[in-house]
Protein backbone atom coordinates (compact mmCIF):
# COMPACT_ATOMS: atom_id res chain seq x y z
CA UNK A 1 0.00 0.00 0.00
CA UNK A 2 1.25 3.47 -0.93
CA UNK A 3 1.44 6.50 1.31
CA UNK A 4 -1.54 8.81 1.53
CA UNK A 5 -1.15 11.95 -0.57
CA UNK A 6 -3.06 15.10 0.33
CA UNK A 7 -3.92 17.55 -2.43
CA UNK A 8 -6.46 20.22 -3.35
CA UNK A 9 -9.78 18.76 -4.44
CA UNK A 10 -10.86 19.19 -8.06
CA UNK A 11 -14.28 18.92 -9.71
CA UNK A 12 -13.19 15.50 -10.95
CA UNK A 13 -13.18 14.30 -7.32
CA UNK A 14 -16.84 15.15 -6.75
CA UNK A 15 -18.19 11.65 -7.49
CA UNK A 16 -15.80 9.97 -5.03
CA UNK A 17 -16.41 12.65 -2.40
CA UNK A 18 -20.18 12.18 -2.80
CA UNK A 19 -19.74 8.41 -2.47
CA UNK A 20 -17.83 8.87 0.81
CA UNK A 21 -20.39 11.33 2.17
CA UNK A 22 -23.41 9.34 1.03
CA UNK A 23 -22.25 6.37 3.11
CA UNK A 24 -22.69 8.54 6.21
CA UNK A 25 -26.06 9.86 5.03
CA UNK A 26 -27.36 6.32 4.43
CA UNK A 27 -25.88 4.63 7.50
CA UNK A 28 -25.64 7.28 10.23
CA UNK A 29 -27.28 10.50 11.31
CA UNK A 30 -24.05 12.45 11.82
CA UNK A 31 -24.35 14.51 8.63
CA UNK A 32 -27.76 15.98 9.48
CA UNK A 33 -28.63 15.34 5.81
CA UNK A 34 -31.52 13.08 4.90
CA UNK A 35 -31.08 12.58 1.15
CA UNK A 36 -28.00 11.39 -0.75
CA UNK A 37 -26.09 13.86 -2.90
CA UNK A 38 -25.24 13.48 -6.55
CA UNK A 39 -21.78 14.13 -7.93
CA UNK A 40 -23.22 17.36 -9.34
CA UNK A 41 -24.46 18.43 -5.91
CA UNK A 42 -21.03 17.79 -4.45
CA UNK A 43 -19.28 19.59 -7.31
CA UNK A 44 -21.45 22.64 -6.55
CA UNK A 45 -20.53 22.51 -2.86
CA UNK A 46 -16.86 22.14 -3.72
CA UNK A 47 -17.01 25.12 -6.10
CA UNK A 48 -18.83 27.23 -3.48
CA UNK A 49 -16.12 26.57 -0.87
CA UNK A 50 -13.29 27.22 -3.28
CA UNK A 51 -15.01 30.38 -4.59
CA UNK A 52 -14.78 31.72 -1.03
CA UNK A 53 -11.03 31.17 -1.22
CA UNK A 54 -11.20 28.41 1.38
CA UNK A 55 -9.43 25.06 1.10
CA UNK A 56 -10.98 21.70 0.26
CA UNK A 57 -8.45 18.89 0.44
CA UNK A 58 -8.62 15.21 -0.44
CA UNK A 59 -6.55 12.29 0.78
CA UNK A 60 -5.66 9.97 -2.06
CA UNK A 61 -4.39 6.41 -1.74
CA UNK A 62 -3.51 4.25 -4.72
CA UNK A 63 -5.41 6.58 -7.06
CA UNK A 64 -8.63 6.71 -5.02
CA UNK A 65 -9.99 9.43 -2.77
CA UNK A 66 -10.19 7.95 0.73
CA UNK A 67 -11.06 11.09 2.66
CA UNK A 68 -11.58 14.80 2.48
CA UNK A 69 -11.51 17.87 4.63
CA UNK A 70 -12.53 21.45 4.08
CA UNK A 71 -13.23 24.72 5.84
CA UNK A 72 -16.41 26.70 5.46
CA UNK A 73 -17.27 30.18 6.60
CA UNK A 74 -18.50 30.02 10.22
CA UNK A 75 -21.01 32.85 9.84
CA UNK A 76 -21.65 35.33 7.06
CA UNK A 77 -21.24 38.60 8.97
CA UNK A 78 -17.93 40.32 8.37
CA UNK A 79 -16.82 40.15 12.00
CA UNK A 80 -16.59 36.36 11.55
CA UNK A 81 -14.37 36.55 8.45
CA UNK A 82 -11.43 35.02 10.35
CA UNK A 83 -13.48 32.09 11.69
CA UNK A 84 -14.25 28.83 9.92
CA UNK A 85 -15.91 25.52 10.65
CA UNK A 86 -14.06 22.43 9.49
CA UNK A 87 -15.26 19.09 8.22
CA UNK A 88 -13.47 15.80 7.71
CA UNK A 89 -14.88 12.55 6.33
CA UNK A 90 -13.16 9.26 5.54
CA UNK A 91 -14.20 6.46 3.24
CA UNK A 92 -15.88 3.71 5.28
CA UNK A 93 -13.24 1.29 6.54
CA UNK A 94 -10.37 3.79 6.41
CA UNK A 95 -10.74 5.13 9.94
CA UNK A 96 -8.05 4.44 12.52
CA UNK A 97 -5.20 4.83 10.01
CA UNK A 98 -4.31 8.45 10.78
CA UNK A 99 -5.85 9.77 7.56
CA UNK A 100 -8.15 12.21 9.37
CA UNK A 101 -5.23 13.60 11.31
CA UNK A 102 -3.17 13.82 8.11
CA UNK A 103 -5.95 15.81 6.43
CA UNK A 104 -6.33 18.18 9.38
CA UNK A 105 -2.55 18.57 9.64
CA UNK A 106 -2.52 19.74 6.03
CA UNK A 107 -5.64 21.92 6.39
CA UNK A 108 -4.65 23.91 9.49
CA UNK A 109 -1.46 25.47 8.03
CA UNK A 110 -3.37 26.55 4.90
CA UNK A 111 -5.92 28.28 7.13
CA UNK A 112 -3.16 29.92 9.15
CA UNK A 113 -1.63 31.30 5.93
CA UNK A 114 -5.05 32.72 5.02
CA UNK A 115 -5.14 34.64 8.31
CA UNK A 116 -7.91 32.45 9.74
CA UNK A 117 -7.74 32.72 13.52
CA UNK A 118 -10.52 30.46 14.79
CA UNK A 119 -11.16 26.94 13.52
CA UNK A 120 -14.34 25.40 14.89
CA UNK A 121 -14.98 21.67 14.79
CA UNK A 122 -18.28 19.98 15.46
CA UNK A 123 -19.34 16.40 16.05
CA UNK A 124 -22.72 14.75 16.27
CA UNK A 125 -22.77 12.59 19.38
CA UNK A 126 -22.00 9.90 20.09
CA UNK A 127 -18.94 10.00 17.88
CA UNK A 128 -15.88 9.10 19.96
CA UNK A 129 -13.56 8.94 16.95
CA UNK A 130 -14.36 12.52 15.92
CA UNK A 131 -14.10 13.79 19.48
CA UNK A 132 -10.72 12.06 19.89
CA UNK A 133 -9.44 13.45 16.59
CA UNK A 134 -10.40 17.03 17.47
CA UNK A 135 -8.94 16.76 20.97
CA UNK A 136 -5.68 15.25 19.60
CA UNK A 137 -5.35 18.31 17.38
CA UNK A 138 -5.77 20.79 20.24
CA UNK A 139 -9.50 21.43 20.14
CA UNK A 140 -11.39 21.38 23.42
CA UNK A 141 -15.01 20.37 23.83
CA UNK A 142 -16.69 23.59 24.79
CA UNK A 143 -20.42 23.05 24.65
CA UNK A 144 -22.05 20.51 26.88
CA UNK A 145 -23.83 17.71 25.03
CA UNK A 146 -27.51 18.35 24.64
CA UNK A 147 -27.32 22.08 24.18
CA UNK A 148 -27.88 21.71 20.44
CA UNK A 149 -30.11 19.06 18.92
CA UNK A 150 -31.49 18.05 15.57
CA UNK A 151 -33.82 15.32 14.40
CA UNK A 152 -32.29 13.86 11.22
CA UNK A 153 -34.36 10.97 9.87
CA UNK A 154 -36.68 11.36 12.84
CA UNK A 155 -33.95 10.43 15.34
CA UNK A 156 -32.74 12.81 18.03
CA UNK A 157 -29.09 13.72 17.63
CA UNK A 158 -26.95 15.86 19.88
CA UNK A 159 -24.22 18.15 18.66
CA UNK A 160 -21.08 18.97 20.58
CA UNK A 161 -19.06 21.91 19.37
CA UNK A 162 -15.35 22.09 20.01
CA UNK A 163 -13.70 25.35 20.98
CA UNK A 164 -12.09 27.06 18.09
CA UNK A 165 -8.47 26.26 17.65
CA UNK A 166 -6.84 29.69 17.70
CA UNK A 167 -4.37 29.54 14.84
CA UNK A 168 -2.80 32.87 15.74
CA UNK A 169 -1.61 31.75 19.16
CA UNK A 170 -1.98 27.99 18.80
CA UNK A 171 -4.26 27.91 21.81
CA UNK A 172 -7.96 27.16 22.09
CA UNK A 173 -10.09 30.23 22.44
CA UNK A 174 -13.42 30.47 24.18
CA UNK A 175 -16.48 30.02 22.04
CA UNK A 176 -19.65 31.78 23.05
CA UNK A 177 -22.73 30.61 21.19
Amino acid sequence: MSAVAVRTATPGDAAQIAEIYNYYIANTVITFEEEPLTAGDMATRLADIQRQGLPWLVAELDGSVVGYSYANQWKTRSAYRHSVETTVYLRNGFDGRGIGKTLYSALLPVLREQKIHAVIGGAALPNPASVALHEALGFEQDISPGRFQAWPLGRRRLLAAHSPRDLKSGECAALVV
